[in-house]
């Protein structure tokens, strides 16, 4: 095992619980030093030894600073009872350290190891969160497929419910904001494309960005926002009053019982919702077109039925069917992660909409290279 800095190695013998050796080469100075304590904390919480050996052999030059992580070292392994030592130390770095006031040690060296350390704990906390919301949605894709052989085993009425909530009770905001967003573009457009007399091409402009990318996206996040905190809190309140653990007594399975009719509400909502955003997406540029451009609107509909096809309708609906499975997968997946008291619900409906949308932008990114090369 190795753990390689741009100029000072860390080399590691030895298992878990047993005595560890530590092999340093390179220069360990001010340069170095501040990741090299980040990896020997690490390497402290990795394996617990018993006994601790630092080999300075391949150290070529140590500087205070270098001294200071070693003596950093040495203090953090007595501070967890475990036998320490230095061999192959050198008659320069041990008067080094003898020069060393072991009871201060300089700020640099704790905010660079507490930069470090912090940032290798938030990069796992991330890769493990990201690693767990995958093996989450994959649960719930096998649950899917397992509704799909036994449909009588999900609760349809529920469904029905949740198509309502997370639906038809959107449509006054979502069409208000694509109404908004297709007039905003159009008129920005037009102001440039006058300039060429091409009025004509707002229309379908307008079309393709609302069909192609900003109706499924717009949708999407209105849908993090609305129903995703939704669900995380609803799920998050049910885990505070351990709702879900007498669910689980009684012989449920709370992912068929409580996440999948959120999910199959949102795979068919959002999809819905969408062609409805481009709808109404299409009618503020006609809106705009009309009052601005002197266009007819036989013209302006006839230009952007010209301007879109089937592949980019369909793209649309595969882009939202996507983003539907993200949300309402999050979304529960935050809720039954809810810690203890009401402050981990609002937590988890923060979190539910903020990871969603991330997700959602990091899979339109994905959608618009594999849609590029496919078409």
């Amino acid at each position: 095992m190795k753990h390689q800095d741009q100029r000072c190695e860390i080399r590691v013998e030895g298992k878990k619980e047993q005595e560890v050796t530590l092999y340093l080469s390179g220069p360990l100075v001010i340069e170095t030093v501040a990741r090299s304590i980040a990896e020997i904390a690490s390497i402290f919480e990795t394996y617990t030894p018993s006994r601790l050996t630092v080999d300075l052999s391949g150290v070529g030059s140590l500087d205070s600073a270098g001294a200071m992580a070693l003596a950093k070292t040495e203090d953090d392994a007595k501070a967890r009872s475990i036998p320490f030592k230095f061999v192959d130390m050198t008659p320069g770095m041990k008067s080094t350290m003898d020069l060393l006031n072991r009871g201060i040690i300089p700020e640099e060296i704790h905010s660079a190891y507490d930069r470090d350390t912090d940032l290798v704990a938030k990069t796992r906390g991330i890769f493990n969160d990201f690693k767990e919301i995958m093996v989450f949605i994959g649960e719930i894709l096998h649950a899917l497929m397992y509704v799909a052989i036994h449909p009588l085993s999900i609760r349809w009425v529920d469904v029905l419910l949740y198509i309502k909530r997370a639906g038809v009770d959107g449509l006054p905001i979502l069409g208000l904001i694509s109404f908004l967003i297709g007039l905003i573009i159009a008129f920005m457009s037009s102001l440039q494309l006058e300039q060429f007399g091409a009025n004509i091409y707002v229309a379908s402009f307008l079309a393709i960005a609302i069909v192609r990318e900003l109706g499924p996206i717009m949708t999407a996040i209105l849908v993090a926002g609305r129903s995703g905190s939704a669900f995380a809190a609803e799920i998050g309140t049910m885990k505070v009053n351990e709702e879900i653990d007498a669910l689980t007594v009684m012989g449920f399975d709370p992912l068929r019982f409580i996440a999948i009719p959120k999910v199959l509400a949102a795979m068919v909502a959002v999809p819905l919702l969408t062609l409805y955003a481009d709808l109404f997406g299409i009618l503020g540029g006609l809106a705009v077109g009309i009052a601005g451009l002197d266009l007819t609107p036989y013209t302006y509909i006839q230009q952007t039925i010209k301007s879109i096809t089937v592949f980019d309708i369909i793209s649309g609906i595969v882009k939202a069917l996507v983003f539907a499975i993200l949300i309402s997968g999050i979304s529960c997946h935050r809720g039954f992660e809810t810690g203890e008291g009401a402050e981990a619900v609002g937590i988890a409906a923060t979190s539910a909409v903020v990871s969603s949308i991330f997700l959602i932008i990091v899979a339109d990114s994905i959608f618009a290279v594999v849609i590029h090369y496919i078409r």
